[in-house]
């Protein structure tokens, strides 16, 4: 339960820093280091979110209110699905083909950690 509160406050301070990056300043004079901060927050806004809808699936479907480590792993890689949209996204490579291999790359991923650990 400590590891979901700490995940919450890192969300909630990644989404209030995106909040104010998108609005305070604009992708021309962000520079480098503001795409890789854009970024990074994206990923702790969706890193949060997949796991608190990962423990309510849990508790409600499964009848498991506790989350294992194991879990914590499973939407560390989901919560990259929105970032490889975003940098596809910004390259203009957006189509069925490339979103076809970010899910194969996410469920080969996810196999991954389910056979290794």
């Amino acid at each position: 339960m400590k590891h979901n509160r700490i995940i919450y406050a890192i969300s909630i301070i990644g989404l209030a820093a995106l909040i104010l990056m998108l609005n305070l300043t604009s992708p021309t004079e962000i520079g480098p280091l503001g795409v890789l901060l854009f970024f990074t927050t994206v990923y702790l806004v969706g890193f949060g979110i997949i796991t608190l809808v990962w423990q309510a699936f849990k508790a409600v479907a499964l009848k498991q209110p506790k989350m294992k480590s194991k879990d914590y792993l499973y939407a560390a890689v989901l919560a990259f699905g929105p970032i490889m949209t975003l940098m596809a996204r910004s390259f203009g490579a957006i189509s069925l083909w490339t979103i076809g291999l970010i899910t194969l790359f996410l469920v080969l991923a996810e196999f991954f950690i389910y056979k290794r650990i």
